[in-house]
């Protein structure tokens, strides 16, 4: 067997390892660059030009944005505000125009303070992105018709999330340092570039992959500054720190994690407290409605509902998510602690995101948002998330074809229930199968591209490399390989990563 160098050796070799060229690895990756000329060769100088990956990835972000922009046109043209059921028909709805007057932008009210008098009280968005969605509205000229306005808000909004966009995918691209191609997998998520526009998601998935990037670059207080931030953005991104939490007492780095606890409660109160003290109803809406909000769309909910003679009711069905996901978070715990090799954060981070939005009684297509970057470093494997995406796209067109269906009236345009419960199932199984195979590279580390590739954690920072304190179960012993599994067997034992991997 030849030898590979530990995680330790290698940060202290004199030389940066070469990158990961998924071209080389990757079957799907190598049979799609034949489109620009086929896989990198052996003697390609890369990064000795303007044209490093990360500009690359970066510009190929903002291209597939603005052909999400260009998806929209229809309904730029008129199909918001004209035709109940044409923005349905062509599957570009957002939810930006029609909030700059619905929330009170068009009028000058203040996000929060001022009180709206339509069928919401107040602003039910977390307060940073209500700022994202204030500053907007400033730069939005008060002049034309409503509609106008409606639309260069939407245009001025679309800018600031394109920024987001190109921010998402730069800090994907540095987080695994060897392996910078697989920001492509974000750049290019068809998913990600159909729903990037239809709400304010963005800004806290930006927040979150900034947040990635300073945890893989051993900074755990700028890590939970910035995630801290992206809460006070939207509730998800603070799901992190419970697998940072397991993952830390595995390894002992108490000091760290409550580095990035302090550092996380800290911005979300510099965010949140102003408006909590002075405008205590406002900033309680986004928690009252999230808690009083029905069964809603995407979720498996929303089929039982529709197919049981009594359905549940709201508290029970609030009651029994959220039984599921604490369910989830445990077998996510009880997986990091037995698991034969500490997994590493991204992969923890994907399914607890994941779980929730499987368990969760609404899922807006913007969700997928959430996920895109965690499974590009969970999982950079181009079937598998191609597999995943495609799922998605199912379920992007076919919600909008489903309320095509039940806006057109009698002439029934669209999906029917039925239809629509179908790709609801489609994107539970898309999302269900990615969680799979995550789960299967933490039981058997051999399977992992990342680890594959002679790295250990790269997005786990000081967890990369290191030792052991508190394992359980199964964590104890040898792990058992993947039985017909051709590759390189690579040895991770229980007290850090071995050097024994290569073939004969």
């Amino acid at each position: 067997m030849v030898g590979m160098p530990s995680a330790e050796t290698k940060r202290a070799s004199s030389h940066e390892p070469e990158p990961v060229r998924p071209t080389r690895e990757d079957a799907v990756a190598a049979t799609g660059s034949e489109l620009i000329g086929g896989p990198i060769g052996r003697r390609a100088l890369l990064g000795t030009s303007w044209w490093t990956p990360v500009r690359v990835i970066a510009l190929v972000a903002i291209g597939m944005f603005a052909l999400g922009m260009v998806q929209k046109l229809p309904c730029y043209d008129g199909a918001w505000f004209f035709g109940a059921s044409s923005q349905y028909t062509h599957a570009c709805y957002s939810d930006i125009p029609h909030l700059y007057q619905g929330r009170g932008f068009a009028e000058g009210l203040v996000p929060y303070f001022d009180k709206l008098s339509g069928d919401m009280e107040y602003l039910e968005y977390p307060v940073l992105t209500g700022v994202f969605m204030e500053v907007a509205s400033w730069l939005t000229p008060g002049s034309g018709s409503i509609q106008d306005q409606a639309n260069v808000y939407w245009m001025v909004n679309a800018g600031m999330l394109m920024v987001c966009a190109a921010v998402i995918a730069v800090c994907v691209t540095r987080t695994h340092r060897r392996r910078p191609w697989d920001g492509l997998l974000v750049a290019l998520a068809p998913a990600f570039a159909l729903t990037a526009t239809v709400n304010w998601d963005l800004l806290a998935v930006a927040l979150t992959a900034a947040a990635m990037l300073m945890w893989a670059r051993s900074r755990p207080l700028a890590f939970g500054v910035l995630l801290g931030l992206a809460t006070a953005a939207k509730l998800y991104p603070f799901l992190l720190l419970g697998p940072l939490l397991v993952l830390c007492w595995r390894a002992g780095r108490w000091r760290e994690f409550g580095t990035a606890l302090r550092g996380a409660g800290g911005a979300w109160l510099v965010v949140n407290l102003p408006v909590m003290l002075l405008a205590p109803e406002g900033w309680s809406k986004f928690y009252t409605f999230s808690q009083e909000r029905g069964v809603d769309f995407g979720s498996f909910w929303l089929v039982l509902s529709h197919r049981m003679d009594s359905p549940p009711t709201t508290d029970t069905v609030n009651t029994l998510a959220m039984v599921l996901m604490l369910l989830s978070c445990l077998g996510v715990a009880g997986l990091a602690l037995t698991a034969p090799r500490r997994p590493r954060f991204a992969q923890l981070a994907f399914l607890v995101v994941a779980a929730f939005i499987l368990t969760n009684k609404v899922y807006s297509p913007q969700y997928v948002l959430w996920l895109v970057p965690l499974a590009a470093l969970a999982r950079p494997k181009w079937r598998d998330i191609l597999i995943w995406q495609a799922c998605e796209v199912a379920y992007f067109l076919g919600i909008w074809m489903y309320l095509a269906y039940t806006t057109s009236g009698d002439a029934h345009k669209g999906l029917p229930t039925d239809g629509y419960h179908v790709v609801i199932v489609i994107h539970l199984l898309g999302t269900l199968y990615l969680c799979a195979v995550v789960v299967r590279d933490i039981l058997m580390p051999e399977r992992d591209v990342v680890r594959r590739s002679g790295d250990d954690d790269p997005s786990g920072g000081v967890l990369d490399g290191a030792e052991d304190a508190f394992v359980l179960g199964a964590a104890a012993h040898p792990p058992q390989h993947a039985a017909h599994f051709d590759g390189p067997h690579v040895e991770w034992g229980s007290r850090g990563p071995s050097a024994g991997a290569g073939s004969p």
